[in-house]
């Protein structure tokens, strides 16, 4: 589930909080590093039970308005549909889910006010009433419309980001919010390997694909964090009349691990290894501070294609 993007992003934000404090170790930003791996797949294992949690309000509802409608004597039909959906029953009943809230105390209980917005504005989209109108209903029906409340309801839901950042601290956890739209997308492919004949023991995501990911995100720290003083001289070198001092501390962490990844992975292209540190300064860095990245960076590798010291499998041209 993890992929080399994030990987890449969560080496540079644990590097950014271990260079903060002198006193660190380089143990420490392991751990941290591998902290935040588990946070990320909390969260994923959090998203898919959102579906329960939603189906269990929804249910709650319809039973007080079945209470009320027999108080004041009036008419009522139930439509039970939503809260028969069988992909939401096949998530409530997953055993690795379960199994995996369970041992990491995970629940909705914190953020019911995101559970509760979202069903209001569930029950007004015009999909959700075409689907509780139609006369037939089969499993991709039901897995359909959890697909449309994953990709159209809960992306940069505020209801959502705000309970996300309460269940952050009563939890303590951290990067839940900005890592919940990357987690979502793995949520919706999950969505769509589920098969009504698996049953309970449908499977899910690992958080790594392989042992592969996780040698890499492990490596590319401790390469960043021990060959750090080499990769600032050879930044400072580039700098052409800039002052060192002058340099953002998140545009010098950017720049040593992208110099980490380019002068230790011959495996993966050149290309690659500038294209996602450039994403990652448009993103984390100060507003058109990648050009500066880009430059620094074009700077050093042609320097060390010239020496013959670039060991990436794709090298600049001249």
């Amino acid at each position: 589930m993890i992929n080399r993007t994030l990987i890449r992003i969560k080496v540079v934000q644990t590097l950014f909080g271990y260079y903060q404090n002198e006193d660190a170790l380089p143990s420490e930003a392991r751990k941290q590093l591998l902290r935040s791996f588990a946070d990320t797949y909390d969260l994923y294992m959090l998203l898919l039970d959102f579906a329960s949690a939603l189906t269990l309000y929804a249910d709650e509802q319809l039973q007080e308005r079945i209470a009320r409608s027999q108080a004041t004597h009036t008419s009522f039909t139930p439509n039970r549909r939503f809260i028969r959906n069988r992909f939401a029953d096949q998530l409530f009943t997953n055993q690795r889910l379960r199994r995996e809230l369970d041992e990491r105390h995970l629940s909705w209980e914190a953020g019911m006010s995101a559970v509760k917005a979202v069903y209001l504005t569930l029950v007004q989209t015009p999909w959700y009433k075409e689907y509780m109108e139609q006369p037939e209903c089969t499993y991709e029906d039901d897995k359909r419309l959890w697909r449309k409340i994953y990709t159209e309801l809960l992306p940069g839901n505020e209801a959502m980001l705000t309970a996300l950042e309460e269940m952050e601290l009563e939890l303590d956890h951290f990067t839940w919010v900005t890592d919940m739209d990357f987690v979502l997308s793995y949520v919706v492919k999950s969505v769509r390997k589920f098969r009504e004949e698996e049953g309970v023991e449908q499977s899910l995501l690992e958080m790594f694909d392989s042992e592969d990911d996780l040698q890499f995100a492990t490596s590319l720290l401790q390469n960043a964090i021990e060959h750090r003083a080499e990769y600032n001289e050879l930044i400072d070198a580039h700098l052409k009349n800039w002052d060192p001092e002058r340099v953002a501390c998140m545009d010098r962490i950017i720049l040593i691990t992208a110099l980490a990844e380019i002068m230790n992975y011959p495996d993966i292209a050149l290309q690659i290894s500038l294209n996602e540190y450039i994403e990652i300064a448009k993103e984390y860095s100060g507003d058109k501070n990648y050009f500066f990245i880009n430059g620094i960076l074009d700077g050093i590798i042609r320097q060390l294609k010239r020496e013959d010291k670039l060991p990436k499998a794709l090298a600049l041209d001249n």
